[in-house]
C-alpha cells in the first residue's frame, strides 16, 4: 500500500522502518519542525525525520497542520492509501483524517482507554499498573477515542523503567501495524463505518484517564512519600527524577523499594537490607525518623534512605558537575554518612 506516515520521536521510527520492510511505499512522511536542543540550542531534525531523510523520503514539517492548508494540499496530492500515525505530537483535523481512502491509524502506547494523551507510558509507571501494551486505533477528531483494530498486552515489572518499557512497546507498535495493514487494505475502501464494520473494531470501554504532560514540579521527589511511590517515579520519569544533596541537583536513575512483599523481585542485597530496615510489629524501624534521611550507607550497593514508611534503596545517581555512578563510586562521590539529609 501508498502510506502516508505520521511521527515524531524515535519511538515512531521502528513503524516507519518496518512499514517499508513488509514492503509498503512510503510516499510521504510528516513530523514535527526542527526544534533546538541539547546545551549548544542548535536546530536539530526529530528522530523520524533523520530517520526519514536517510530513506530518501519526503519530508514535511508543518508547525500547526490545522493551519497550514498549503501543506494539505500537498500532503493529498501524494495519493497515500492510508495515514499511519505514531507519536506525531499534533491533533489531525477532520480534513486531514479523511484525506486517505483507507482511514487514519493511530499506534498508540498504552491499553485503551486506560490511557489517553501525550505520555501514557510515563503515567503507566508512575501509577504502578501491571500491564500496559498496544493498541492500533482508527482515528477520530477525539484524543484517542476510536475503536481499536489490534492490541496486544505487556506486563510492567518492578524493575522497568521508561526507557525500557519505551523501546519494548515502539517495537510491539511496529509488529502491530506492520500486522494492521492487510487487514485495513483486505477491508477495502467505501464510508467509514462500512469499512469499521468489515474490519470488526472493537469499541473502547470506560474508564478512561488523561495522561497529561509533565510538568516540571512532577520530577522532583518528595521524600514524604512512600518508598514504592517514590521508586516508581524514578522509574516513570527516567531519566529525570530529581532531588537536592547539599545545595546540589542529585538525579536518580535506580532505586529499589525495601518492601518485603516485593521480595521475591528484589535483588538480593534489597532483599537483606530489607529484613534489617523492615516492619516490627507491623510499624516500620524507620517511623520515627525525618523521610529522607540517610539511614545506612552501604559502599557495594548505595544509601538506605527513610521515606513515608519502609526505606528506599537508592542504587544509582548523579550529583551535580559528577559523572554517573553506582555503588562505592556513588557512596564516595557524595562522601555520604549516617544521619545525612536528601532534599535539602
Amino acid at each position: 500500500m501508498k502510506i502516508l506516515f505520521w511521527g515524531t520521536p524515535a519511538y515512531a521510527v521502528p513503524t516507519l522502518q518496518a512499514l517499508i520492510k513488509a514492503g509498503h511505499t512510503v510516499v510521504g512522511v510528516v513530523s514535527q519542525p526542527d526544534r533546538r536542543r541539547g546545551r549548544g540550542k542548535q536546530l536539530m531534525p526529530s528522530a523520524v525525520k533523520d530517520a526519514a531523510l536517510s530513506l530518501d523520503l519526503p519530508v514535511y514539517t508543518p508547525e500547526r497542520i490545522k493551519q497550514d492548508e498549503a501543506c494539505v494540499c500537498q500532503l493529498a496530492s501524494l495519493g497515500a492509501d492510508v495515514s499511519v500515525v505514531v507519536a506525531f505530537g499534533q491533533i489531525l483535523p477532520r480534513n486531514v483524517l479523511e484525506m486517505t481512502p483507507l482511514g487514519s491509524w493511530n499506534g498508540h502506547g498504552s491499553l485503551l482507554p486506560r490511557w489517553r494523551g501525550a505520555g501514557p507510558i510515563q503515567w503507566a509507571l508512575l501509577e504502578g499498573d501491571s500491564k500496559t501494551g498496544v493498541g492500533i486505533m482508527a482515528m477520530e477528531e477525539g484524543l484517542d477515542t476510536g475503536p481499536v483494530l489490534l492490541e496486544e498486552k505487556v506486563a510492567i515489572g518492578l524493575h522497568d523503567n521508561a526507557s525500557v518499557l519505551s523501546e519494548r512497546l515502539s517495537q510491539l507498535t511496529a509488529e502491530l501495524m506492520v500486522k494492521s495493514m492487510p487487514l485495513i487494505e483486505a477491508a477495502g475502501r467505501g464510508p467509514e463505518p462500512e469499512r469499521l464494520r468489515r474490519l470488526g473494531v472493537s469499541l473502547q470501554g470506560d474508564g478512561s484517564s488523561y495522561a497529561r504532560m509533565l510538568q516540571k514540579a512532577d520530577f522532583q521527589i518528595d521524600w514524604n512519600q512512600s518508598a514504592l511511590t517514590i521508586h516508581r517515579k524514578v522509574m516513570g520519569l527516567y531519566p529525570a527524577a530529581t532531588t537536592r544533596w547539599n545545595g546540589k541537583r542529585l538525579k536518580i536513575f535506580r532505586t529499589e523499594p525495601l518492601i518485603r512483599r516485593l521480595s521475591d523481585q528484589l535483588s538480593t542485597a534489597a532483599t537483606t537490607l530489607t529484613e534489617r530496615w523492615g516492619l516490627e510489629g507491623g510499624i516500620p524501624s524507620t517511623q520515627s525518623i525525618a523521610p529522607g534521611t540517610v539511614l545506612e550507607v552501604v559502599p557495594e550497593h548505595g544509601l538506605v534512605v527513610a521515606s513515608k514508611g519502609c526505606p528506599l534503596l537508592i542504587r544509582e545517581a548523579q550529583l551535580e558537575g559528577k559523572k554517573r555512578s553506582s555503588g562505592a563510586q556513588l557512596v564516595q562521590q557524595l562522601q555520604a554518612a549516617t544521619g545525612d539529609q536528601l532534599g535539602n
